[in-house]
């Protein structure tokens, strides 16, 4: 779908936009792929890590999300754009909370804007398990900005091509803030931290996530959520496969962290499709006919609920160790680049 195409990736240089640039290069003739980012320097290690021919359709934008003036000229011709960039990390979001609110929701917004009036087709905003019943300021302006997207769609008139859908999905496996990184490094101490043993989290890697995200654009209609289906991960199974025979230190939960994550609340099952692989949230706004249901979709269960902690698939400790090798092959972190 990519082919021919000039593509925008907001927050590019952060390490779901260097892989979707090495993904969309190898399998897409592009036309441009746009790297749009504030940090210069990290613009500058991209470019020349990413050269030869394969990368000759690599431009690179400096700008950011809260101007929308910058982000109208960074979106002259471009057909689709895939949003990455965001505040991520929960602590700073706690502390700098408007900072926040500038970036995730202000930014959305901006971005909406000037997609349609620049006649973007097709923008896919990421989103997290953490703006699903949040508890914490980022899933609170990530949930906002969910909520944006979707009803972004209201404000395109007839003659304007601009579709927004949303992807959310959880932590991504061995990236910035996660925390087999961590392990990695303090397993030769022989103590891991755990904030608290019951924890689970979804898993999913990289390169599952970049795919994901291509799988939904081509699929989108607009106004979509779509949810990948998970493996979960207890957190004491972590242990044991990065550090065996370890003993557990265990910290405390820190502000704003759950037990559990949810990528779908029991509150949106009235609204949610289920499909082979991936699950489909409509926004609760009517939509005449009720919930599309092509392609083998059905309605989930009433009051169904999509938890980390009730997950029925659940990686074994070997199968853990598998994927912590092939994500670290030297057992040490790889560069990270954030927006």
């Amino acid at each position: 779908m990519f082919d021919d195409k000039t593509i925008l990736i907001t927050g590019g240089t952060g390490s779901f936009g260097r892989k979707c640039v090495q993904m969309m290069t190898e399998r897409y003739r592009c036309r441009k792929i746009i790297v749009f980012s504030r940090d210069e320097f990290k613009q500058f290690e991209m470019a020349n890590q990413m050269v030869g021919d394969r990368y000759a359709c690599l431009r690179f934008f400096l700008g950011d999300v809260r101007d929308k003036d910058r982000l109208k000229r960074a979106l002259g011709g471009v057909d689709y754009v895939i949003h990455a960039a965001a505040i991520k990390q929960v602590p700073a979001a706690e502390y700098n909370p408007f900072e926040a609110v500038r970036t995730n929701i202000v930014g959305a917004q901006n971005l909406i804007d000037a997609a349609i009036d620049m006649g973007v087709a097709k923008v896919m905003a990421l989103s997290t398990d953490k703006a699903a019943n949040p508890i914490n300021l980022y899933g609170a302006t990530k949930l906002c900005s969910d909520k944006l997207f979707v009803a972004g769609n209201a404000y395109v008139s007839q003659d304007r091509p601009t579709r927004f859908s949303v992807v959310r999905y959880g932590n991504v496996a061995g990236s910035r803030g996660s925390v087999i990184p961590l392990f990695l490094r303090k397993r030769a101490e022989g103590e891991l931290p755990v904030t608290d043993v019951r924890m689970t989290r979804f898993w999913i890697t990289l390169e599952h996530a970049v795919e994901f995200v291509f799988n939904s654009m081509a699929q989108m209609k607009g106004r979509e959520l779509f949810v990948p289906k998970l493996p979960s991960m207890r957190i004491l199974d972590l242990v044991e496969a990065v550090g065996p025979g370890c003993k557990v230190k265990v910290v405390g939960i820190r502000p704003g962290e759950k037990i559990h994550e949810t990528l779908i609340p029991r509150d949106e099952s009235f609204r949610t499709v289920e499909y082979p692989e991936h699950y489909v949230v409509y926004p609760s706004t009517p939509t005449a006919g009720g919930l599309p249901l092509d392609g083998g979709g059905r309605l989930v269960a009433e009051e169904f609920d999509y938890n980390s902690g009730d997950n029925p698939d659940c990686l074994t400790v070997e199968e853990i160790r598998r994927q912590v090798e092939l994500l670290f092959p030297h057992g040490v972190q790889r560069p990270d680049e954030g927006y």
